[in-house]
């Protein structure tokens, strides 16, 4: 079952919508288990996902620590599908 928001499932009064404003306030990196937060991973699965290179961007090891590029968070949540035929003009 999926964490993410849905009109079946409104986010439980703890839990955070992920909105781009918010994801930009993060700053220029944010922690593994954020990232995962804003793809609707839990925590041990983003930690999983990022050891095993598998987390959908780049992730960064600074010492003991893994960190992730918003840049790069933003850029995967906005792109678009490349096999997608472009609008009609």
């Amino acid at each position: 079952m999926s964490s993410r928001p849905s009109p079946e499932h409104p986010p439980s009064s703890g839990q955070v919508v992920w909105t781009l404003e918010r994801i930009r306030s993060l700053g220029a990196v944010t922690d593994v288990a954020t990232a995962g937060q804003i793809f609707g991973l839990s925590r041990s699965g983003a930690y999983e996902m990022a050891q095993a290179g598998t987390l959908p961007v780049p992730v960064i090891k600074v010492g003991s620590r893994y960190r992730v590029s918003v840049a790069a968070i933003i850029a995967v949540l906005t792109a678009t599908d490349p096999t997608r035929p472009p609008p009609a003009t």
